[in-house]
C-alpha cells in the first residue's frame, strides 16, 4: 500500500486480490469484498460471485449486506442530533417517546439513550417482527415492546440488543420528522458522498448486490424485516463505502473528502469505554455503538454484522489511523478474518490480534450443579447439563424467528477456560466459541453475547 487506491479483483488484480481468491476457494466463500486504509492509502479487492444461480461476479463496486454494523451508523445519527444540542445521552426514552414502554414500568420509564447505544438497558433484545415494509415498520416494532420483559435492571449488566437500537432508529426518525433509512441517506451517506448505499431490496437492485447463500445455494429472501432496519436488518454497501465511514470516524468526524460530519471531540467519545463485557474472550468493554478490543500494541474499535447468507467485519486501529473490512455473502468468513484481516492490519498498525481462545489440554474440574438448568431468551432455550466430570452439555433450540433461519436442536460440549467462563471444546470455523455464566454466588444468567436468564 504505497500510494493512492488499488482496486482489483480475484486472482488477477494483485497480491490482495490472489491472497483474497486463494482463501475463498479454499474455505467455500460464495462471494467477498475486502477493503484496506491507512492514511490515506486505500486498497481493495474482490471475489467470487454475487449469486451462484447467475453466476454474476463479485466487484469493488458490489454491495454487500453489513448486518449490525449499521448500529454504528445508527450511534452516529443519534451522536449527530446530541451535537445539534437536540439530544443528551443522560436523556431517558419517555422524553422524546412517550408512550415507551416495556413489562416492566420502572426499567421503561428510566432507561437512558446512553443504556441503549452501549446494550445495558436490560430488556428482551431480539425481538424480530415483521410489521411491514411501510414507514410505520419502525414505529410499529417499538410499540410492541409493550410486552418485552426485563431480563436484569437498566445499567447493571451488558446485554446485545438490537430491539434497543430500533427504539434508538424510532427517536431519529421523530426528532428527523423522517424515515430511518432516509435519514441515513441525509445525514450520513449523501454528506460523505457514498454512492453505492442501500437501505432496501428497491434500492439495492439498482446496483450490483449480492444475495446471501447458505450451503452453497442462494436464500430464498434478500434481508430481514423493515421493522429492525435501526439494527442492522437490511443496510448494503460496498466495501469501500463502510471503509470510508470508518476513515471519517478515525479522523474526529472529518471525511476523507474535508466534510464534518460529526464535532470533533464526539467521534473519540463513541469510542471510550463505558462498560466492561462479561468474560467471553474477544471484546473488553463497550462504547457508544462500538465494540473496543485490547490488542497487543493498540485499542481496536470494531463491529460484526450477521444477516442470513451475510457475514461482515469492520476493524479500526484509531492510534494507527488504520481500518480494514471484510463482506462475504455465503460460507465462514473466520478463515479470511484470520488469515488476510489480522495479518494485514498487524502488519500496518503495528498492533496484534490476541490469540483466540483453546480449551486447557488436561481438563479443568466443573461443578456442574453450579451450571446445570435452563436459560431461556425470546429466540434460543439452552439447556445445560452435566457430560462426565469435567464438561457440560450445552443444547441450544432456536425459537420464534430465529426457528424460521436457525434449524432444530444444536448440541455442544463445553470445557472451563478459567473462572465461570467456558470454551465449545469443538472449533467452530477455526476458533472454540466462548460462554459465560454470570452472578457470582449463585448463577442467573448464561451469557452467549445476550444475557440469558436462568429459569426454573
Amino acid at each position: 500500500m504505497t500510494g493512492g487506491t488499488v482496486r482489483a479483483r480475484g486472482a488477477g488484480g494483485g497480491e490482495l486480490g490472489a491472497r483474497l481468491t486463494e482463501l475463498a476457494d479454499r474455505h467455500g466463500i460464495t462471494g467477498a469484498a475486502v477493503a484496506f486504509s491507512r492514511g490515506d492509502v486505500v486498497t481493495e479487492a474482490a471475489t467470487g460471485v454475487l449469486n451462484t444461480r447467475t453466476g454474476y461476479p463479485a466487484g469493488v463496486d458490489s454491495l454487500f449486506q453489513v448486518g449490525s454494523i449499521a448500529k454504528v451508523w445508527t450511534a452516529t445519527l443519534v451522536m449527530q442530533l446530541v451535537a445539534e444540542g437536540r439530544l443528551r445521552l443522560d436523556q431517558t426514552v419517555r422524553s422524546v417517546l412517550p408512550g415507551f414502554a416495556l413489562q416492566d414500568e420502572e426499567a421503561a420509564a428510566s432507561v437512558t439513550i446512553e443504556a441503549l447505544l452501549t446494550h445495558t438497558a436490560g430488556f428482551e433484545g431480539d425481538v424480530f417482527a415483521d410489521t411491514g415494509r411501510g414507514d410505520d415498520a419502525v414505529e410499529r416494532l417499538v410499540a410492541l415492546l409493550a410486552g418485552t420483559p426485563q431480563l436484569f435492571r437498566p445499567g447493571a449488566m451488558w446485554s446485545y440488543n438490537n430491539a434497543g437500537y430500533c427504539v434508538l432508529g424510532r427517536i431519529v426518525e421523530v426528532l428527523r420528522g423522517t424515515p430511518y433509512g432516509t435519514a441515513l441517506h441525509t445525514h450520513i451517506a449523501a454528506p460523505l458522498g457514498l454512492t453505492h448505499i442501500a437501505t432496501c431490496a428497491d434500492e439495492a437492485i439498482l446496483y450490483g448486490t449480492a444475495v446471501g447463500h447458505a450451503a452453497g445455494e442462494p436464500l430464498p429472501v434478500w434481508s430481514l424485516m423493515r421493522s429492525n432496519e435501526p439494527a442492522g436488518s437490511s443496510l448494503a454497501m460496498r466495501a469501500r463505502d463502510l471503509l470510508d465511514f470508518a476513515r471519517t470516524h478515525l479522523r474526529g468526524g472529518l471525511s476523507p473528502d474535508g466534510v464534518r460530519l460529526l464535532p470533533e471531540e464526539l467521534a473519540p467519545l463513541m469510542r471510550e469505554p463505558r462498560v466492561d463485557l462479561p468474560d467471553l474472550g474477544r471484546a473488553s468493554s463497550w462504547g457508544l455503538g462500538w465494540e473496543l478490543r485490547g490488542w497487543e500494541g493498540g485499542l481496536v474499535a470494531a463491529h460484526g454484522g450477521t444477516t442470513p447468507g451475510h457475514e461482515a467485519t469492520l476493524l479500526t486501529v484509531p492510534g494507527a489511523d488504520v481500518a480494514a473490512v471484510l463482506l462475504t455473502n455465503g460460507g465462514d468468513p473466520g478463515p479470511i478474518v484470520r488469515g488476510l484481516l489480522h495479518p494485514v492490519i498487524e502488519e500496518l498498525a503495528g498492533v496484534r490480534a490476541p490469540v483466540p481462545a483453546v480449551p486447557p489440554a488436561e481438563p479443568l474440574p466443573v461443578d456442574a450443579a453450579r451450571y446445570t438448568g435452563r436459560y431461556l431468551s425470546d429466540v434460543v432455550s439452552w439447556e445445560v447439563a452435566e457430560d462426565g466430570p469435567a464438561s457440560l452439555r450445552l443444547t441450544a433450540t432456536p425459537l420464534g424467528a430465529t426457528a424460521e433461519y436457525g434449524g432444530g436442536p444444536q448440541g455442544f460440549r463445553l470445557l472451563r477456560l478459567r473462572g465461570d467462563t467456558f470454551a465449545f471444546a469443538e472449533p467452530r470455523g477455526g476458533e472454540h466459541s466462548v460462554v459465560a455464566f454470570v452472578g457470582g454466588d449463585r448463577i442467573g444468567f448464561l451469557h452467549t453475547g445476550r444475557a440469558n436468564p436462568r429459569v426454573a
